[in-house]
């Protein structure tokens, strides 16, 4: 009977273990069952063209060459990053075998990250009336972006725990600056969508734990992103055309 249940256990284990593998060991990347592998796909790569519908939406709804040009650079950080993650993706899964491509979209991976936090934000930075220093806190996101490629390169895969500080701190730091608005409309979405980032993170760190654990990052990173893009299409571009249209 004892043989039996531990049979039945074993067999448990086996069937789970189709899903997940073992947690990576101290500096070594997670390698992914091929059902997390395609998870990790598809969860980005079906967003890659409501992503370019967005920014071309954003852009239409521009009024002036400021507003256009501020559309195209966040919509170009939105679409970079689900298109450089599901080539990444695609690559570790299917061209595992090409090292030195895959370690190299690995690291564009992680850049692109650095660029799409710096782009989220450059709509309100640019579009709202801000403290003094907005005008600095402009070019220094893009600066922070820089920096986090230099650490990319020098560091990939090193310091984990240390890349993860970097990212919050870039997520949270131009916050200060964008809560000094005069004008709060949107300020409960981008805390919303920040909220949910942050959850999004124990996920991202527990490979190996919860099975799926990378792909439920991504759907977070997805929900996050449509938080702050409804903010930046009602209350910086929506809202901008209303008023100039009862300027007229």
């Amino acid at each position: 009977m004892e043989t039996l249940c531990q049979n039945r256990k074993m067999r448990r284990v086996n069937s789970f273990n189709r899903f997940m593998n073992r947690r990576a060991s101290a500096n070594c990347r997670y390698q992914p069952t091929c059902y997390e592998h395609a998870a990790n796909c598809y969860t980005h790569a079906l967003l890659i063209v409501p992503a370019v519908v967005g920014m071309a939406l954003l852009h239409r709804m521009s009024d002036t060459s400021w507003e256009r040009f501020t559309a195209l650079i966040y919509g170009l950080g939105l679409c970079g990053l689900f298109l450089v993650s599901t080539v990444f993706h695609i690559i570790t899964w299917k061209k595992s075998h090409m090292r030195s491509m895959e370690q190299c979209f690995h690291m564009c991976d992680r850049v692109v990250i650095y660029f799409f936090i710096a782009a989220s934000y450059t709509p309100w930075l640019n579009l709202r009336e801000l403290g003094p220093l907005a005008a600095h806190m402009r070019w220094f996101v893009w600066l922070m972006a820089a920096a986090g490629t230099i650490y990319v390169f020098n560091y990939h895969e090193k310091y984990k725990l240390v890349e993860l500080a970097f990212y919050l701190a870039m997520g949270f730091f131009p916050a200060s600056v964008v809560t000094s608005m005069s004008n709060t409309d949107g300020l409960q979405e981008l805390a919303y969508g920040g909220l949910i980032y942050v959850l999004g993170v124990f996920f991202f760190k527990s490979d190996g734990i919860i099975p799926f654990a990378h792909a439920i990052w991504h759907v977070f990173v997805a929900l996050a992103a449509a938080v702050h893009y409804y903010a930046i299409w009602k209350y910086l571009y929506r809202s901008a055309g209303a008023d100039s249209l009862l300027d007229t």
